[in-house]
């Protein structure tokens, strides 16, 4: 199936077409009709695999250019991912010759500025949360005009942080609104509050079978926490050559910083990206990551939501994801569309546990690999494993070590012995005592009288 004859607008399949993207995948095929009905839709799809055109492009299909308001709402969780979304509704409206008119909202940005472009009456609007909430507080977003509201990583967006923010959002729209939710995993919690805001959802779980995009391939490598910076230098090392894109995962954006400034030292040229950096630099750090001109980014999770920059080959946790759910979407960077990847993670020998747990619930392969002299060979270091003989070889030692100090004890007594004898046989203190004692210094003070009594 082509777009054209799922979409059945020929200027919107042309635009696609020049980005090269002319075959739905499985998640689009199956959720555009369904959105295009204006029913309310619950999306689920391994990372990377189009949820983001599944609800642009019946959006972009029905909004009316003549009617000067704003008509969609597409919240996301980070700035990145907003813009992400923006520029792809833009590049899209503009190829495709459709008069629409988009807006992104986000944190950290002047809010006046935001409230003077709000003024232009954009059709869509795209942006984070909390502050679209503080600008339909202050009655600069009119919820009412608004017929589709989605939410792009929706577990994400209704966990207990975000979710009051998001429910007074939905209650400011008309209950005949069009929501549709996407993301990659859903808890059970986030799924019962959704359904409570929707009308007979259509709920669509693209291969439900496959959680983990089936064109990763997963590795790791075993190190103790504090030889990890070490390896992951040696790593990017080896994988210089093939390597288009890395991104470097990290759990603690403090240490992130410190793990960047000494890959620069390196001469190993990054970017951070975390949510303390302020939006500026976190802008000018994807967008030289975007282009070509670092080759690699060391982030927190605040770039595993929805990131979307195809040439990223390769994934590198250097912590280790404390959640499983975050494992697929840090993975999920890479092997984008139809495109292959590779995702490594640095773990200490107490995150093996974790690792087999998430390679049962995944249903993946996660091999182990070593490195040596700049190259990359299978299998693990045997080091970090528990020894079969260990056991024996502790009570050898033990019994050697046993011998070893009974040895040293027997050699110290003569020496002993000899000493004690020397210092209770020497009667020099005999003599001392009565040379001591020769000097009567009793007769010398009685001599001393009789001379002053003369």
């Amino acid at each position: 199936m082509s777009f054209e004859t799922l979409l059945k607008h020929q200027a919107l399949a042309e635009a696609l077409a020049k980005q090269n993207i002319t075959e739905p995948t499985d998640i689009q095929a199956q959720v555009i009709p369904h959105l295009l009905e204006g029913r309310d839709v619950i999306g689920q799809a391994h990372t990377g695999s189009g949820k983001t055109l599944a609800y642009l492009c019946p959006i972009l299909m029905r909004i009316d250019p003549a009617a000067k308001q704003a008509q969609a709402l597409i919240l996301a969780p980070t700035h990145e991912l907003v813009m992400q979304i923006y520029r792809l509704a833009v590049q899209l409206s503009k190829d495709a010759n459709l008069d629409i008119k988009c807006m992104s909202i986000i944190g950290e940005a002047n809010i006046n500025n935001q409230i003077t472009k709000l003024k232009e009456k954009p059709q869509i609007i795209v942006g984070t949360p909390g502050r679209v909430l503080d600008l339909i507080k202050k009655k600069k977003i009119n919820c009412q005009t608004i017929r589709t509201l989605v939410i792009d990583e929706m577990d994400n967006l209704l966990d207990n942080t975000n979710q009051e923010t998001m429910q007074n959002i939905i209650k400011s729209m008309l209950r005949d609104r069009q929501l549709a939710a996407f993301s990659a995993t859903a808890s059970a919690h986030t799924l019962e509050l959704l359904k409570a805001h929707m009308h007979e959802p259509v709920e669509i779980i693209s291969k439900a079978e496959v959680k983990m995009n089936p064109n990763i391939d997963h590795f790791y490598l075993i190190g103790e926490q504090r030889d990890k910076f070490v390896l992951l230098r040696k790593l990017l090392h080896a994988l210089d050559e093939e390597a288009q894109r890395i991104l470097i995962f990290m759990n603690d954006g403090p240490e992130l910083d410190f793990i960047v400034d000494k890959l620069n030292y390196h001469k190993i040229r990054t970017y951070s990206l975390h949510g303390i950096v302020d939006k500026e630099e976190r802008q000018k750090a994807m967008d030289e990551f975007r282009r070509g001109k670092i080759k690699i980014l060391v982030s927190s999770d605040l770039a595993a939501r929805g990131l979307d920059i195809p040439d990223i080959t390769h994934v590198i946790n250097m912590d280790f994801p404390a959640e499983p759910n975050e494992y697929i979407h840090r993975a999920g960077r890479t092997a984008r569309g139809e495109r292959t990847g590779q995702c490594y993670s640095l773990v200490n020998p107490r995150e093996l546990a974790a690792l087999r747990i998430y390679q049962r619930e995944f249903e993946i392969e996660v091999k182990p690999v070593h490195l040596v002299k700049g190259k990359i060979l299978s299998g693990a270091t045997k080091e970090f494993y528990k020894d079969p003989d260990r056991k024996k070889k502790t009570t050898e030692k033990k019994t050697a070590d046993k011998k070893s100090n009974n040895k040293k004890t027997a050699d110290k007594k003569p020496a002993a012995k000899k000493a004690d004898g020397k210092k209770f046989d020497n009667n020099k203190k005999k003599p001392d005592s009565k040379k001591f004692d020769d000097k009567k210094p009793v007769a010398k003070k009685t001599v001393q009288k009789t001379n002053r009594e003369k």
